[in-house]
């Protein structure tokens, strides 16, 4: 499969779901970090988003033909794409595993005979662990999802190990936590930072799954990004790391403090029914990639959601949310 390279200079890099949150922020850095970067998705949620020195392809996960031209000679290929949440996943499951488990054997096939450097899975610690036994939940913890999304995410981590045994496939897996910052729009139930600051900024009223007491592991999406290219570049041995936080945030906390940071009172909350696929807390222990790779988080939360602030009262007034 090649050796690791040391920098992200002159790499040729592809991201796959680079039209999303993650995916452009992702983009953009590996394009300043010097690297040749190919964002490939089916539609780029942020207009004029990418920066100049990435290159925008519009085509589907599913289609093998693009995806193999995309990937060759690729000295990084970074899997972001998802087309579930935990709540859709749960109502169509088999759709599910055709939708991203199937399509990402078709990658590892394609990823395993052309040549090729390392893949790079953005999984999720918020699902994989299920309701943890522990708290901080380490990287060694039980994984018992109680949401389809959750296995497949799992799944695929399991299929890498896999192909790692039989074809000695370079790989990398980050269970990410609960991301947010600029580029990231709430859709599919998704993005509940996102989804109270809109909310907040049109003094509409935000909506609560259940009491609000629920626990998240909130992480700026500059430090997963940052993450994300320190880790990539790291020759082990682990191959799987939580990315977090590290500190847990009630819901209830979270509109309290985009409440300060919007500063237009006191917000409206419209309590709606617990749903099944939330578990009561998570938060992620990060010491191993704190050890290993030497990341820590920087973005203080409060900093982070002004940041947030700014950029989406931006993105409005350019209508581009």
């Amino acid at each position: 499969m090649g050796n690791l390279r040391k920098s992200f200079s002159e790499a040729r890099c592809l991201v796959i779901g680079g039209g999303g949150f993650i995916g452009i922020n992702l983009s953009n850095a590996l394009a300043r970090a010097g690297a040749q970067v190919d964002a490939y998705g089916r539609r780029l949620s942020i207009r004029d988003s990418l920066i100049s020195g990435v290159r925008w392809t519009s085509a589907d996960f599913a289609d093998r033909a693009k995806l193999a031209e995309a990937v060759e000679h690729a000295d990084f290929v970074f899997h972001l794409v998802s087309s579930s949440t935990p709540s859709s996943a749960n109502a169509d499951p088999a759709a599910d595993v055709m939708d991203n488990l199937v399509t990402t054997l078709h990658l590892l096939d394609i990823c395993r005979v052309q040549s090729f450097g390392r893949l790079v899975f953005i999984s999720s610690g918020g699902t994989v662990y299920g309701i943890p036994s522990m708290i901080p939940v380490p990287e060694t913890a039980p994984t018992d999802p109680i949401s389809a999304h959750g296995v497949q995410k799992l799944a695929v981590e399991k299929y890498l190990a896999l192909y790692r045994h039989l074809y000695d496939l370079d790989y990398l897996v980050l269970r990410v936590a609960n991301p947010y910052g600029p580029m990231q729009i709430a859709r599919k139930s998704q993005g509940v930072v996102a989804a109270l600051m809109m909310r907040a900024l049109a003094d509409e009223p935000v909506e609560i799954w259940g009491s609000g007491d629920v626990v998240r592991d909130f992480i700026h999406v500059q430090d997963v990004v940052r993450a994300i290219l320190m880790a990539s570049l790291h020759p082990g041995p682990s191959r799987l790391f939580n990315l977090g936080s590290g500190m847990g945030t009630s819901i209830k906390t979270v509109i309290d403090d985009i409440e300060r940071v919007v500063g237009r009172g006191p917000l409206k909350r419209i309590h709606l029914p617990a749903r099944a696929v939330d578990v009561p807390s998570n938060v992620l222990d990060i010491r191993r990639i704190r050890e290993e790779v030497g990341w820590q988080p920087e973005i203080e939360w409060m900093d982070g959601l002004r940041k947030t602030m700014e950029w989406t009262m931006n993105a409005k007034e350019n209508g581009l949310i």
